[in-house]
């Protein structure tokens, strides 16, 4: 669902587009562009495909917003995400709203109740690019790893390598529909850039 389309389906404007894609446009981003939102918003739409016509809007209002801010600094980007939503959703409800910077702030741990179908949907979109083709996979590693530039290449490799090992460790997929589609290339893919980032510190395991 498209932003105008998401937002007047809550009862707001549209108003806020332009500077959401300056947002999204910003220098520094590399994977975190309005590219990766659109993607989000397209997959989260198909996971929704069976919910209510406002529960489908909310999470796609979320899915456009919840890398608006981004720094580099998570945690903080996920809160400055949401605060910049609810300022965005002149005349939403404030039930709305609230749905909206609660989904937004779930993608700071990845996790929300099982029965949240909306967390759901948004959550596992927004993990799709790790079952992706192996191209675009690694295309996601070489965005992620320049947005975060100021890490030398040995600290950003002890880093990488925790955040794949705890990603390899549990269910990536919150839904049947997800796993299906991404789960087997996810895994293939994390294990993959694990091995050479494992090689590259002499780790041959």
């Amino acid at each position: 669902m498209e932003w105008p389309d998401a937002v007047a389906a809550l009862n707001g404007t549209s108003a806020a587009w332009p500077r959401l894609q300056a947002r999204y446009a910003e220098p520094h981003r590399r994977y975190h562009t309005l590219t990766h939102a659109a993607a989000v918003a397209r997959d989260s739409a198909w996971l929704a495909g069976g919910l209510g016509d406002t529960d489908r809007a909310i999470v796609a209002v979320a899915a456009w917003t919840h890398d608006v801010v981004y720094d580099a600094k998570p945690g903080e980007d996920e809160r400055a995400s949401a605060a910049w939503a609810r300022e965005a959703l002149s005349g939403v409800s404030e039930a709305h709203v609230e749905r909206v910077e609660g989904l937004i702030l779930a993608t700071i741990k990845h996790d929300a109740p099982p029965d949240d179908l909306l967390a759901t949907a948004l959550l596992d979109a927004d993990l799709a690019v790790l079952g992706a083709s192996e191209e675009r996979y690694a295309a996601y590693a070489r965005g992620v790893r320049e947005e975060y530039a100021k890490y030398p290449d040995d600290v950003w490799r002890e880093g990488r390598i925790e955040v794949l090992e705890r990603m390899l460790a549990r269910e990536l997929y919150r839904s049947e529909a997800a796993r299906t589609r991404w789960a087997s290339a996810a895994a293939e893919n994390l294990t993959a850039e694990l091995t050479h980032w494992r090689r590259a510190r002499g780790d041959h395991r």
